[in-house]
């Protein structure tokens, strides 16, 4: 048994070594998630060579892990029969990211305009409602006939997307920010705008960046949609054109790509995140 006074001695080295105890459990801990994450993948991917290779699900249509690499390594060495798949990947990401950086800036905006003039929000709110309503995959045709088959129409579409998102966020992060933070910048003097600066848009910062981590995904649905159903090039008519010829590999393929693209990009959003808002405290399930 451990005598008790030989427990700040023990203190001491643990500390001098570097690693606090809590820090030691948080280490391990990412090991162990790390781990089981690799497991899943593996039992998965596993599973499924395994079950298609002994013929239990169809490899026609749902081709097999090795396979699918196969067309992803021919695809980035000997390119595309529609072009390179760099330059494929090029317009999805170049109609995802504008598409994504007008609509939630035209978001954050409206959002926050109409969620600081109640009077504007009454008028407004019925036609956003209306629109809203509106399946966006819809529009995807409406916007090649009236952009045609170029960069436009997928941006306008990702747009749309995007937009009703961050909108919805911005607008109800600005109506639950906190009402005493209000009054008491109000009792200090501050003006609306400083108001808004300084209080407002630093309370729905949350609101807004959670929009932000969904609404990329949103954004990269919007370009491959409009692809699908109207383009020379990109990740959505290589789809389209492996569905046409019953390439079950390609199809996979192009859908492992977005997947990386959009984990890529999530990634880079809660970095972003982390050093914009570095005043916020972690949640309960991320403090180490």
């Amino acid at each position: 048994m451990t005598d008790v006074t030989t427990l700040p001695a023990a203190i001491g080295e643990s500390l001098a070594a570097g690693e606090t105890p809590g820090a030691r459990a948080a280490r391990l801990r990412h090991y162990k998630v790390l781990a089981w994450r690799w497991a899943i993948l593996v039992a998965f991917l596993g599973g499924w060579e395994l079950t298609a290779a002994t013929g239990l699900i169809d490899p026609f249509f749902f081709s097999q892990p090795t396979a699918v690499v196969a067309r992803l390594w021919e695809w980035m060495t000997e390119g595309t029969a529609e072009g390179p798949l760099w330059f494929h990947l090029w317009v999805t990401m170049e109609e995802s990211l504008i598409g994504f950086f007008t609509g939630a800036a035209a978001g954050i905006v409206v959002g926050i305009a109409l969620g600081r003039n109640r009077m504007l929000a009454d008028v407004f709110s019925i036609y956003i409602k209306v629109i809203n309503s509106i399946p966006r995959v819809v529009l995807a045709p409406i916007f090649i006939m009236i952009f045609g088959l170029g960069l436009g129409s997928k941006v306008a579409l990702s747009f749309v997307m995007v937009f009703f998102v961050v909108f919805s966020n911005a607008f109800q992060g600005v109506r639950e920010a906190d009402r005493n933070m209000i009054a008491n910048a109000q009792i200090l003097g501050a003006s609306p705008w400083q108001l808004t600066r300084s209080v407002i848009v630093p309370s729905a910062m949350s609101w807004i960046f959670a929009s932000l981590h969904v609404s990329f995904g949103f954004a990269i649905v919007g370009a491959i949609v409009g692809e699908f159903v109207g383009s020379r090039y990109g990740i959505g008519l290589l789809i389209n054109v492996a569905k046409g010829s019953f390439d079950a590999a390609g199809m996979y393929a192009a859908i492992v790509i977005i997947m990386v693209v959009a984990l890529a990009a999530d990634w880079a959003m809660t970095r972003l995140e982390h050093k914009l808002a570095k005043w916020r405290p972690q949640p309960h399930g991320e403090q180490t």
